[in-house]
């Protein structure tokens, strides 16, 4: 007998095996690192942009935005940082995103306060890294002045108000408005209260944009708060990231007030009840969400995508889809109503375009009439490929899947692509399980901002860096987003999206 018990106590005690050691704590100091000294090398660029962008803004007397005037620093040495602090973002916010998938919950307060000082310092700065601001300016005080944008071109003010017109970009002077009409009336507004100085209309609508950044982060913040690692990732991929700030807020686009309203109308729909039960929001949620997904499109058409998304979650339920449909048609028919023909017309004016990095320039079909075609049938594909192959996702939230599905499908495949439309995928894809999927964004969103970067126009470059900066635009970026192309494709096929439960 003693015996025995002796024999069972030197027996190893049976259970599970201890989960190994994840450096998660290195990882967060290698993320905050790479984050932290991007956006400090994008601010220090942003404050002497006179030194390497064009054209010339002239600054108020007083108050914002602001830059550094007794400071001179070369385009290529701006040019290089840049391009190193796009690489240290991305490896900062993979080894966030690591962290976050291995269970960190992460300094979340010192996170808001970062992300929050860095979209001030921001707004109050010069526009950078595009010249796309400088454009809404320019409709904006056409239509301060009286006239259509969506008829006359900026090349009227460049003539007719010197001052205001030297800072309106030659490449698009000849270009009508390609914005819907919430953004002109927004541009307007800004040139009511900018006046005749262009850097103070484009500092309201940067400020406008910060505004629209900072709702989309607190939202996201208060519907992931009962999941640690979610809500790391969400501001992570959303909040603090380093390529987002730079394309959004930095240069000044229009594109965050359009995804603010788009996912905020999709998350006010509601949630699903537990088991499985049809959902049927209520008629006023519906209406609500339509209406803010309508907004979302009237300032930028492409968020269309979020009305068919919600559509096809709520296409059992014909007096809810009927409610959504009326609130974006309350929104969008008499903003193009009061625009008039010309205000629609503009939203084909880039149907026949590729961009520099865009893989369709090796198919041969640039500039060619039967792009639109091919481009429409393979987005249809990709779109019901999606519907069909993505993990099923958070069930509560009917609406997230399929708005991932068509903005990935889209932002996969179409000719015309840039690196802030990434925030339409963005804004979705962080209430949304974490997979692959996150990899293959982060990929392509660095790829095509280091291939945009110092900004358009690039300036007087070396030849050295001309040649590096041709194969990054024609290279790295087009392989990079074929490559993402066809690694979603091939996780589609296989169904192996490696989804982390978050």
């Amino acid at each position: 007998m003693t015996d025995s018990v002796r024999l069972d106590q030197s027996r190893p005690a049976v259970g599970p095996a201890p989960k190994p050691r994840r450096p998660v704590r290195l990882l967060g100091w290698l993320a905050g690192v790479g984050i932290g000294a991007a956006l400090l090398i994008m601010i220090g660029a942003s404050l002497v942009r006179q030194d390497w962008m064009n054209p010339p803004i002239p600054m108020p007397r007083f108050g914002p935005p602001w830059q550094l005037t007794h400071v001179r620093v070369s385009a290529e040495l701006v040019t290089i940082a840049l391009w190193v602090a796009a690489a240290l973002a991305f490896c900062g916010l993979v080894a966030g995103l690591v962290a976050a998938r291995w269970g960190a919950s992460g300094p979340l307060r010192l996170i808001f306060v970062a992300a929050a000082v860095t979209v001030a310092v921001f707004a109050v700065l010069p526009p950078v890294g595009s010249t796309d601001a400088l454009d809404y300016a320019a409709y904006g005080r056409i239509l301060l002045l009286g006239h259509n944008p969506y008829l006359v071109t900026p090349i009227y003010l460049r003539l007719t108000e010197p001052f205001f017109g030297q800072s309106i970009p030659a490449r698009w002077q000849y270009t009508v408005s390609l914005y819907g009409p919430a953004a002109t009336f927004e541009q307007y507004i800004a040139a009511r209260l900018g006046g005749d100085s262009i850097a103070r209309v484009v500092f309201w609508l940067k400020l406008w944009n910060a505004l629209g950044f900072a709702a989309v982060a607190v939202v996201l913040d208060r519907v992931l708060r009962s999941r640690p690692a979610s809500r790391l990732r969400a501001h992570l991929l959303w909040t603090i990231n380093p390529l987002l700030l730079w394309d959004l807020i930095a240069a000044g686009h229009v594109d965050v007030l359009a995804a603010a309203a788009g996912v905020i109308g999709l998350l006010i729909a509601g949630r699903q009840p537990a088991g499985g039960v049809t959902w049927r929001p209520s008629v006023w949620r519906a209406l609500a969400a339509g209406t803010l997904i309508g907004l979302a499109a009237d300032i930028k058409i492409d968020y269309l995508l979020f009305g068919v998304a919600l559509a096809w979650a709520l296409r059992r339920s014909v007096p809810t889809l009927a409610a959504a449909a009326l609130g974006a048609f309350v929104v969008l028919v008499p903003t193009y109503a009061w625009l008039g023909k010309p205000a629609f017309q503009a939203l084909f004016n880039r149907r026949d375009k590729t961009t520099q990095d865009s893989f369709w320039r090796s198919a041969d079909l640039t500039d060619s009439k039967y792009l639109i075609v091919f481009a429409v049938l393979l987005f249809c594909a990709m779109a019901v490929l999606l519907l069909w192959r993505l993990p099923a996702g958070d069930p509560v939230r009917p609406a997230i899947r399929p708005a991932v599905a068509v903005s990935l499908a889209f932002l996969l495949v179409w000719p015309y692509q840039l690196p802030w439309y990434d925030a339409m995928i963005i804004s979705v894809l962080v209430l949304y399980p974490a997979t692959w999927i996150d990899w293959l964004v982060l990929a392509r969103l660095a790829a095509a901002t280091i291939a945009n970067m110092p900004g358009d126009p690039n300036g007087v470059l070396s030849p050295q860096l001309y040649q590096a900066d041709v194969e990054l635009v024609h290279g790295l970026g087009p392989v990079v987003l074929l490559a993402v192309w066809g690694a979603v494709i091939a996780l589609a096929a296989v169904g192996r999206w490696g989804s982390v439960g978050t």
